[in-house]
């Protein structure tokens, strides 16, 4: 495998300038039940194909890996031999990524979407019980703002200002972290639509 790091120049690209571009490609992996895991980098679905720890599902058309003496098909899914569990829950520090792609980039209060916002607005993270009155940084606590909205709660509970979450925050499930990826590529993307509908629902 180390044979992959001498790539060969196509063209009047560098060995380097091939290597950078092939490494922030993404190969989505599959579980052995052909459930999303996550994407990983196309280098380390190589790894995992050539130790036969995962087989090819599905690669690109036009696009092969050269290695010194060798070639390799492009991997755009691969599934993993064996079963691995995966927490069903997202059981992380809250992330304003996902937290913004869990309440559709919209601000809680007022409705309207990130596009709408205007010049000096920005979605924020808002603490529907503020910190200062004993609320915490966690899924249930937390929904997106913008910051307009934020600043006019500021500090009050949702009864003291009338102002309440058009949805109630949830912690989103697993699998939605490998929705964020907007590289996504078409052949990728049967493998992950029917997930999207439990991605960030409750229960």
């Amino acid at each position: 495998m180390e044979a992959l790091g001498d790539w060969r120049p196509e063209g009047k690209r560098s060995v380097r300038a091939r290597w950078i571009a092939i490494h922030m490609q993404q190969t989505l992996i599959l579980n052995a039940s052909t459930e999303p895991l996550t994407f990983v980098p196309v280098k380390r679905a190589l790894i995992l194909l050539l130790k036969e720890k995962a087989e090819i599902v599905e690669t690109h058309v036009s696009k092969r890996i050269r290695a010194e003496k060798k070639e390799f098909p492009y991997p755009l899914v691969i599934r993993l031999v064996h079963y691995v569990e995966i927490p069903r829950r997202f059981r992380a520090v809250v992330s304003n990524t996902v937290l913004f792609a869990r309440d559709h980039y919209t601000c809680q209060y007022c409705g309207r979407h990130k596009n709408r916002l205007k010049k000096k607005e920005r979605l924020t993270r808002e603490h529907v019980k503020p910190i200062s009155r004993g609320g915490t940084n966690t899924w249930d606590n937390v929904t997106t703002a913008c910051s307009t909205c934020n600043h006019k709660k500021s500090d009050k509970l949702p009864y003291e200002v009338r102002m309440y979450p058009k949805t109630t925050p949830f912690e989103p499930r697993y699998i939605a972290l490998i929705l964020l990826s907007e590289t996504m590529h078409e052949k990728q993307r049967p493998y992950i639509e029917p997930f999207i509908k439990t991605a960030f629902r409750t229960g």
